[in-house]
């Protein structure tokens, strides 16, 4: 089969297209044809070497989300299942290639009148933002503050956050990406590019952080008392290193949720079955054929790409 291969540590041009070993369904398997993959920033960190969970050694296929059709099954698994569009993780690798063999136990099903692209463009986001709002608890009438709103968890926290009656002040980089933001319902926009954004921005009950550094730092600034801050990515590089006694003194909350596999696999049957029911809407934003994986990461680090990032297999 075809597989992109992280040939090093570096820029996007260690990932190669390449032959590689078709994959078999073992015990408690699935054999999936690969569709679509989804491409996450955290894969463009470890690529460079800077991921969050330590370096990893290449030769590797990377990649941890698809979406595709089940072709075979291994020893215990219903054979039913063969046909099913699915989509699923791969353990942390072998998603960039035109085959994956997973565990049976770790797919979802994609719900009838939901399309596959969109399934898989919620498979990681969809999780991470349903938990978000949850963890969160937003509240009719809160100010929300969602940070890098036209990523693709940003997209779908706007829209989760005013579906809980939010009033939601998405903020981003950029003319086209305010107004993705207000396009997907957000009641104010800010770009953090320019001087005065907090300042128009104002004081707000909850932040989903999406950043980190400087722009988390300045969004912990707004918020008022019994505010919360969940912070879930770093765009900028870094967390953004607040202590708990300064927050504890102004009598915010900063949030870490620690959700278990039960949680999370309930978060994500959540989110597509809100999209199969026409109540949240995945973006993506770009597709690349999959021997152009390269391209897709040195897209997302350039800051030009919206919502989610899909290889076409």
């Amino acid at each position: 089969m075809r597989a992109v291969w992280m040939t090093g540590v570096g820029g996007p041009e260690v990932l190669v297209a390449g032959d590689a070993p078709d994959p078999v369904a073992g015990p408690g398997q699935v054999l999936v044809e690969v569709a679509f993959a989804n491409i996450t920033f955290v894969e463009t960190q470890i690529r460079s070497g800077n991921g969050p969970f330590g370096r990893v050694e290449p030769p590797l296929i990377p990649g941890n989300g698809v979406g595709g059709v089940v072709t075979a099954v291994g020893d215990g698994v219903d054979p039913g299942l063969v046909g099913a569009r699915v989509v699923t993780g791969t353990g942390g690798s072998g998603a960039y290639a035109q085959r994956v063999a997973v565990d049976a136990a770790g797919i979802f099903p994609v719900p009838e009148g939901l399309a596959l692209d969109e399934a898989v463009a919620l498979l990681a986001d969809g999780r991470t933002a349903t938990m978000l709002v949850r963890h969160a608890a937003v509240r009719p009438g809160d100010r929300v503050l969602v940070e890098a709103a036209a990523g693709g968890v940003g997209t779908l926290l706007v829209q989760l956050a005013r579906a809980e009656g939010a009033h939601v002040v998405a903020a981003a980089g950029g003319p086209r990406k305010t107004a993705l933001a207000r396009e997907l319902g957000a009641d104010m926009t800010v770009d953090y590019r320019e001087p005065d954004w907090t300042r128009r921005a104002g004081e707000v009950d909850v932040v989903f952080d999406g950043v980190g550094g400087d722009i988390a730092r300045a969004a912990f600034g707004l918020l008022a008392r019994g505010g919360r801050m969940i912070s879930y990515g770093l765009a900028s590089g870094g967390w953004a290193e607040i202590p708990e006694d300064e927050a504890a003194g102004r009598g915010v909350a900063l949030l870490r949720p620690r959700p278990g596999p039960r949680e999370l696999r309930d978060c994500t049957e959540h989110a597509l079955a809100e999209a199969a029911a026409g109540r949240l809407r995945p973006v993506i934003g770009q597709r690349f054929p999959l021997e152009r994986a390269a391209d897709a990461h040195a897209a997302i680090e350039s800051r030009a790409t919206v919502g989610k990032t899909l290889l076409v297999v």
